[in-house]
């Protein structure tokens, strides 16, 4: 493959390349960058025309880096942080700050009961920048660099991911007085009740499994991936919701239901680039997300 000297590198397309190289597919490549996968596709063409080197090997089952795009990727991590880096510093002083917010992608509930209460901690810890919580459950955001630090319920895959496990959270069976109307919660057979759990949106998580192990299917009634629709709807008496049992226990009102056997725990994962995982903005947040999570009970 000869370079074509009339088309010069453009960072969208090593930005592309990158995406390529952290997903592992063209289309999980178009959604971190917020494209379309076709756009992705004539980027990289336009990428391997500009440089004569074949940088994706195109397959049936997919795509990967060729040898030479691998290079050409680790290469380009400096360039594409710098020029995130000036974008973000832009952002900061339209917005009229001198100081670049650092960006945390979570769940509804990890932002609304676990970092929210623990912010104070933050800024004790000597925290000078702003705090941008997005309720997000895509871990390719950080692909793309749509946030600096993301926590999910699943490891993610990709080499230029750093991810450290967290403080596991305690699952547990909850429903209100009302629907209980006086039965003893030991006393409960939960395939005779209306069960309300979590969906597969972010993954198939262990307590789904742990459902379908015990012959509970058919007991479903509700499913949604949202943590405050499982409490609204234990709360009004819709049904015994699974929850997380710091969540359940804020709310005051709710009687645990014992299992019939122990319930997996969450194992929420921190997660940073790692080219960014130094920078002492991000570490100090990193360290705060760690505490936060430790001092759940």
């Amino acid at each position: 493959m000869q370079r074509n000297e009339l088309l010069p590198l453009d960072p969208q397309d090593l930005e592309d390349l990158l995406a390529i190289r952290d997903t592992g597919t063209l289309s999980a490549a178009a959604k971190a960058r917020g494209v379309a996968i076709s756009t992705v596709s004539r980027r990289i063409e336009t990428l391997e025309a500009s440089l004569g080197l074949q940088l994706v090997d195109r397959r049936t089952d997919g795509v990967r880096l060729t040898g030479a795009g691998l290079a050409i990727a680790e290469a380009a991590s400096p360039i594409a942080e710098q020029m995130r880096r000036v974008e973000r510093v832009a952002e900061s002083l339209r917005q009229g700050s001198k100081t670049m917010p650092v960006r945390i992608s979570a769940t509804e509930f990890v932002i609304s009961d676990v970092l929210a209460p623990a912010l104070a901690q933050l800024w004790e810890m000597g925290a000078d920048f702003p705090l941008h919580l997005q309720s997000q459950a895509d871990v390719v955001s950080l692909a793309g660099r749509d946030a600096d630090l993301a926590i999910r319920m699943v490891r993610p895959e990709g080499a230029s991911l750093y991810a450290r496990r967290l403080a596991d959270i305690r699952l547990g069976l909850f429903a209100s007085a009302d629907y209980l109307a006086g039965r003893e919660p030991a006393a409960i057979d939960l395939r005779a009740e209306r069960l309300l759990i979590y969906d597969d949106s972010y993954g198939r998580l262990p307590e789904l499994d742990w459902v379908t192990r015990h012959g509970l299917s058919d007991a479903v009634a509700m499913r949604t991936g949202s943590t405050r629709g499982l409490l609204a709807a234990a709360l009004a008496g819709a049904g015994v919701a699974l929850l997380p049992v710091p969540f359940a226990v804020r709310a005051g009102t709710l009687t645990e239901i014992p299992p019939p056997s122990a319930l997996p725990s969450r194992q929420p994962w921190l997660i940073v680039h790692r080219d960014l995982r130094r920078i002492p903005a991000i570490r100090l947040a990193q360290r705060w997300v760690v505490k936060a999570f430790a001092g759940l009970p």
